[in-house]
C-alpha cells in the first residue's frame, strides 16, 4: 500500500495543510520578515521595472563595446534627463489642469443636485408606490456628493502625506536598479551552483522562462499603456475635450490593469464630457473604443505577441479575485504573478513529460 500512488499523493497533501497550518500559527515569529519585506518591497518592485524597461538598451550599449559600467551612467542620465523634460514639459501643464479639474468639482456637484431636484419636482412617470425609495435614494446621493466634497480636502493632504513617503522610498530605487544592471546576469549561476548538472540545467531553463514572462509582460504592457495614452491625448485635443493632458495621463496609467484599465480610464472623461456638452460623451466613447482597437489589434500583438498566452476570460476572473482579495495591489500583480505561476507549472510538467518518455 505505501507504494501505491493515491497513498502517496495523500500523504503530500497532508503535508501540505500541515505546513500551512504550522504556518498560521506561527506567524508572530515571521512578523520582522514580513516588516524587513514591506520596507524594500517599494523600491526592489520599481527597480525591478526599471531594470526589464532599461536592460536591451545596455545590452545594445555593450554591443557597440561600451563597458558595462559606462552603459549603465548612460541609462542613468537618459533617466535624469527623461525626468527633467517630465517636469519641466508635462508636469506645469498637469498640475494645472488637475487643479481647475478639483475645482470644478463644488460646481458639479452643485449642479447634480440641481438636475436630481428639478427631476423630483417635475417627474410625474414613477407611480408614488416608488416614489419615496426613489426620493430615498436621491437624498442618499445627494449626501453622498456632499461627504465626498467635504472628506476631499483630507484625502488631498493624506494622499500628498503617501507621496512624500513614497519619494523617500524612491531614494534607494537607483541603488537597487545599479545593482540589479550590473549584477543581474550572476543571479542564474549563483542559483545553479547548488544543484547536480542535471538539476541545474533545468533550473536554468526555468529561470530564463520566467524571466522572458516577465519581460514580455512589462516591456509590452508598459509600452502599451504609453501609445494608448498617446492615442486618448490626440483624440482627446482633436474634440477639445478639457484637461486633455491629465484625462490622457489617467488612461495611460490604468491601462497597465489589463481588461480593467480601460473601462476606468474612460469614466473621468465621460464625467467631464458631460459636464461641458452632453454630446461630447459621445466622442470620448468612440475615442476609447478606436484607441483600443489600435492597441488590440495591432499594438499588443506587435509589442507582447503571444507570450503570455492567458485567454481573455481567465484574465477577467483574475481581476475580480484579485481584486477582492488584495484591492488594487492586486489588480496590478494578479496576471504577472499567473504568468510566472504558468511558466513554473508548464515547466515542470513539460520536464516529467519528457523524463517519462525517456
Amino acid at each position: 500500500m505505501y507504494q501505491k500512488r493515491w497513498f502517496q499523493t495523500l500523504i503530500v497533501i497532508t503535508l501540505v495543510l500541515l505546513i500551512f497550518l504550522l504556518f498560521r500559527e506561527t506567524q508572530y515569529m515571521f512578523h520582522p520578515i514580513y516588516t524587513y519585506i514591506g520596507a524594500i518591497s517599494l523600491p526592489f518592485i520599481i527597480g525591478g521595472l526599471l531594470y526589464y524597461i532599461s536592460r536591451p538598451l545596455m545590452h545594445i550599449l555593450e554591443a557597440y563595446k561600451i563597458p558595462r559600467i559606462a552603459a549603465i551612467l548612460i541609462i542613468f542620465v537618459l533617466f535624469i534627463l527623461l525626468i527633467y523634460l517630465v517636469i519641466t514639459y508635462i508636469a506645469p501643464i498637469a498640475q494645472e489642469q488637475f487643479t481647475r479639474f478639483i475645482d470644478s468639482t463644488d460646481e458639479w456637484s452643485l449642479e447634480i443636485q440641481s438636475i436630481i431636484e428639478s427631476w423630483q419636482n417635475n417627474q410625474v412617470i414613477i407611480p408614488d408606490q416608488f416614489a419615496e425609495p426613489v426620493d430615498n435614494a436621491t437624498d442618499s446621493l445627494i449626501n453622498f456628493a456632499k461627504d465626498f466634497a467635504v472628506g476631499l480636502p483630507n484625502f488631498i493632504f493624506t494622499l500628498i502625506a503617501q507621496i512624500v513617503q513614497f519619494v523617500f522610498l524612491l531614494v534607494l530605487v537607483p541603488f537597487f536598479l545599479f545593482y540589479m544592471l550590473k549584477d543581474g546576469d550572476k543571479l542564474q549561476p549563483f542559483l545553479t551552483q547548488f544543484f547536480k548538472e542535471k538539476r541545474a540545467k533545468s533550473l536554468g531553463r526555468l529561470l530564463k522562462r520566467m524571466d522572458h514572462t516577465l519581460s514580455a509582460f512589462i516591456q509590452g504592457q508598459l509600452t502599451v499603456s504609453l501609445c494608448v495614452g498617446v492615442l486618448l491625448y490626440i483624440g482627446y485635443v482633436i474634440i477639445g475635450l478639457p484637461y486633455s493632458l491629465s484625462l490622457a495621463l489617467f488612461g495611460m496609467l490604468t491601462n497597465v490593469i489589463p481588461f480593467a484599465g480601460p473601462y476606468l480610464a474612460v469614466v473621468p472623461a465621460i464625467l467631464v464630457a458631460f459636464f461641458q456638452d452632453p454630446m461630447m460623451v459621445l466622442y470620448v466613447i468612440i475615442i476609447m473604443i478606436i484607441a483600443q482597437q489600435i492597441e488590440g489589434n495591432l499594438i499588443s500583438p506587435n509589442i507582447m505577441g503571444k507570450a503570455l498566452q492567458i485567454h481573455p476570460l481567465t484574465i477577467i476572473t483574475l481581476i475580480l479575485a484579485a481584486g477582492s482579495i488584495a484591492g488594487f495591489i492586486g489588480l496590478l500583480f494578479a496576471i504577472p504573478f499567473y504568468a510566472i505561476v504558468k511558466t513554473v507549472v508548464a515547466h515542470f510538467y513539460e520536464e516529467a513529460f519528457h523524463s517519462k518518455e525517456i
